[in-house]
């Protein structure tokens, strides 16, 4: 086996998650690592570049192309003591898995009334800008989201790909883990001794006083570039990472839109039905009184992920967002 890296070791979001899952895979020989291509390939974006080759395939292995398969099998390993870790590869090929992630993994606790724990995650590389079209791009949060018994999380920076991934393997009931796709290439500085935030706690990266923008994924970036670009032009917005989408720190966004008393919600997927339709209901339901204007969303449009000649009008930009917030009265 490899021996650990040091630590505060520079790595790209990819290169995070593998040494997570390397890791893990040293600590505890109950985690198994499969899915399509994560063998002798190392995963389509190389995510478990090299485990197969240190652990072996009884711990890393290929599966067949069949993700209903997958995560069916990974529930009855679970349920025999194992803690699988199994990747989808792509956002919409976890579909024909749905069945399988809604209505046993996610309800399997509560049907036994707490006897049966199943410890899965579920990495889903998703979202856009990679020039990828239909399979290969969606946003599919929502579908998890509104699925009571799943965990649902998302990291935007190599920091914390490391430690949430972690903490989801950790974890003793299953967690959609939600890694975007065009963020696996950043670059951070990644060290598994320091403290880390909980797994379900949202993060300020940028203290603000005049709106929130709310943002988690692959948005992170776009928030952070529109803070910057406002700050041009005296805007004074504040950051926040979801980075759990369920459950919802409700704690930390309340905090921030009542100092603020301005929130925009950022997300890839389309809007009709989407995630910022919740986020809004909920900053809107907690915080009624301290708004001084309706909280905005800027959103992928409502149509199937277009051609990568397209996606740069189909995708949230900083001037979408300074566009919507200029239209409130001041």
């Amino acid at each position: 086996m490899t021996a650990p890296t040091p630590s505060g070791e520079t790595l790209t979001m990819a290169g995070a998650l593998n040494r997570a899952l390397r890791d893990a895979l040293t600590e505890d020989d109950r985690v198994v690592v499969f899915g399509e291509d994560v063998g002798p390939l190392g995963g389509v974006f190389r995510v478990t570049d090299k485990l197969y080759g240190e652990f072996g395939d009884a711990r890393v292995s290929d599966s067949p192309l069949a993700e209903s398969g997958i995560v069916g099998t990974a529930i009855g390993m679970a349920i025999y003591g194992m803690r699988p870790i199994v990747e989808m590869q792509f956002d919409a090929f976890a579909y024909p898995a749905f069945e399988q992630i809604t209505s046993h993994l996610a309800k399997m606790r509560n049907r036994t009334r707490g006897r049966v724990r199943l410890p899965i995650v579920v990495r889903i590389p998703y979202a856009g800008a990679i020039g990828g079209v239909e399979h290969h791009s969606d946003s599919s949060e929502a579908y998890y989201v509104h699925t009571p018994g799943l965990t649902v999380v998302t990291p935007s920076n190599p920091e914390d790909a490391y430690d949430m991934l972690r903490a989801a393997i950790a974890s003793d009931d299953p967690v959609v883990f939600l890694e975007p796709k065009s963020r696996y290439w950043m670059k951070g500085v990644v060290d598994p001794d320091a403290e880390t935030l909980p797994l379900h706690r949202a993060r300020v990266l940028r203290e603000g006083n005049d709106v929130t923008i709310l943002a988690y994924g692959p948005t992170v970036a776009t928030a952070l570039a529109t803070a910057e670009q406002g700050a041009e032009e005296g805007l004074d917005a504040e950051v926040v990472d979801l980075r759990s989408l369920s459950p919802f720190d409700d704690a930390t966004v309340d905090a921030s839109v009542r100092k603020t008393s301005r929130a925009v919600v950022i997300h890839e997927a389309a809007g009709f039905g989407g995630f910022g339709a919740e986020v809004a209901a909920r900053v809107t339901e907690r915080n009624f009184f301290h708004l001084a204007a309706p909280v905005a969303r800027i959103t992928g449009a409502d149509i199937p992920y277009p051609s990568p000649k397209l996606e740069r009008h189909y995708l949230p930009t900083p001037d979408r967002v300074l566009a919507a917030i200029d239209t409130w009265e001041w």
